[in-house]
C-alpha cells in the first residue's frame, strides 16, 4: 500500500495554501477599494470637492456632468450658511439654489421661531456668534455667514445678486485661507473705515462707530494694542472654515456675545463695531484689504479683469445710489427704466 503522506505531496500541499492566501489578498487588495468610506453613503447631497473640476461654474451649481473623482476615501466637507433674516425678508432662494448646503435661518424679530437669538441687538453679529456658540462642537466645515435676501446694494457684482455671488464663491480658496471677505470692492470700508484715536469722541453718522470702536476694542481683545486704523471691506458677509472659528475658544465667543448683549451702545454702532472687527477676530490683521484684482480672481475665479486702481475693477461692483434697490430689480432700473442683467440668471 503506498504511503498517502509524502515530502512531495506536502510541498505540494503548502504551495496550495500559499497560491490561496495570495489570490484572497490580491483580490481584497483589486477589488475592495471600491466600498465608499464610512458615513459617505445616505448624504443628501455631494460637496465640491469630491469633483475634478471644483471650479465654481458660474451657470450650474448642480451636479449634472461632473465625473466623481476615483478617491472615494477623500472626507466630504459639510457646507453651511448662516443668515441673519427679519420677518420681513425671504431668504428662501437659499433652499431652491443651494439644495446641497445646510441652511441655519435665523428670525432675529421673531423669539417664537426655531432659529433666534437672546436679543434683537447688534445687527447680523447676534446670529453669527450665537450659531458659533450653539455648534461649536459640530460645526459645519465650510460656514458662510451671510444676510438674507438674494438682492441686495452691497452684494459684489453689477447686479447685487447673492446667487451670482454664492455661485461663484470659490470654496477651495476658503479651505486654503481659512477666512476670507465676500467682498472685494473697497468703496465704504478700504482701506481705513475707522481711525480710533483720529475719530475719538465723535459720534456723526458719518463716522463709522466714532470714540466707541477703541473702547470697544479693548473690550473686545483686551491686552491688544489698540490699531491706528481698521479697514475691511463692507458689509459682514464673509465665510469661514471650522479649523479657523475653533482656532479661538468657545469662551471668546460667548464674551463678544455678553458684551453685544451688555453694552449700552445701540444696535447700529454694536453691530458696526463687530462689523469692523470679524476679520481680526479671524486672525487678519487690523486693515486687510487685498487688491481687487486678486480679490475678485481668488475669490470669485474672475481672473483676468481690468482694474484700474488697487480697489475696483471694469464690469464690477459700482455703488448705488441708494442703499434700497428699485421695485423689480435687476428688471427695472433706477430711473424705472427697463434695464438687462450684466449676468444670465441661469
Amino acid at each position: 500500500m503506498p504511503r498517502l503522506v509524502t515530502a512531495r505531496n506536502a510541498v505540494i500541499f503548502i504551495n496550495i495554501l500559499v497560491l490561496t492566501a495570495l489570490f484572497v489578498h490580491l483580490k481584497n487588495e483589486l477589488w475592495g477599494g471600491n466600498v465608499p468610506a464610512a458615513g459617505t453613503t445616505g448624504l443628501a447631497h455631494l460637496p465640491d470637492e469630491i469633483f475634478d473640476d471644483h471650479q465654481t461654474d458660474a451657470a450650474s451649481h448642480t451636479l449634472n456632468d461632473k465625473p466623481l473623482k476615483a478617491n472615494w476615501g477623500i472626507k466630504a466637507r459639510r457646507t453651511a450658511v448662516v443668515v441673519a433674516s427679519q420677518h420681513s425678508e425671504n431668504a428662501m432662494w437659499l433652499h431652491k439654489y443651494f439644495p446641497q448646503w445646510e441652511k441655519n435661518i435665523y428670525s432675529v424679530d421673531d423669539p417664537n421661531a426655531a432659529l433666534t437669538v437672546p436679543k434683537n441687538k447688534g445687527r447680523e453679529s447676534m446670529v453669527y456668534l450665537t450659531y458659533i456658540i450653539d455648534h461649536y462642537e459640530s460645526l459645519a466645515d465650510n460656514v458662510l455667514f451671510i444676510h438674507p435676501n438674494r438682492y441686495q446694494w452691497h452684494n459684489d457684482n453689477y447686479d447685487y445678486d447673492g446667487l451670482v455671488m454664492l455661485r461663484s464663491f470659490q470654496l477651495d480658496y476658503l479651505v486654503k485661507e481659512k477666512y476670507v471677505n465676500m467682498r472685494c470692492a473697497w468703496n465704504l470700508g478700504c482701506p481705513n473705515e475707522i481711525k480710533p484715536f483720529d475719530n475719538e469722541g465723535e459720534h456723526r453718522e458719518a463716522v463709522h462707530a466714532g470714540g466707541d470702536y477703541k473702547k470697544a476694542f479693548q473690550m473686545l481683545f483686551p491686552g491688544t494694542e489698540v490699531p491706528r486704523e481698521v479697514g475691511v471691506s463692507c458689509c459682514a458677509q464673509f465665510a469661514a472654515t471650522k479649523e479657523k472659528i475653533r482656532e479661538r475658544k468657545k469662551e471668546d465667543y460667548i464674551r463678544y456675545r455678553d458684551w453685544l448683549l451688555e453694552t449700552k451702545l445701540g444696535d447700529d454702532i454694536s453691530g458696526r463695531i463687530m462689523e469692523y472687527s470679524w476679520h481680526m477676530i479671524f486672525g487678519k490683521p487690523a486693515v486687510h484689504c487685498p487688491r481687487a484684482e486678486d480679490c475678485y480672481c481668488n475669490v470669485f475665479g474672475l481672473c483676468n479683469l481690468t482694474c484700474n486702481d488697487q480697489g475696483s475693477c471694469e464690469g464690477q461692483y459700482i455703488l448705488p445710489p441708494f442703499s434700497s434697490l428699485p421695485k423689480g430689480w435687476p428688471y427695472i432700473g433706477w430711473d424705472k427704466e427697463p434695464r438687462e442683467r450684466a449676468i444670465p440668471e441661469e
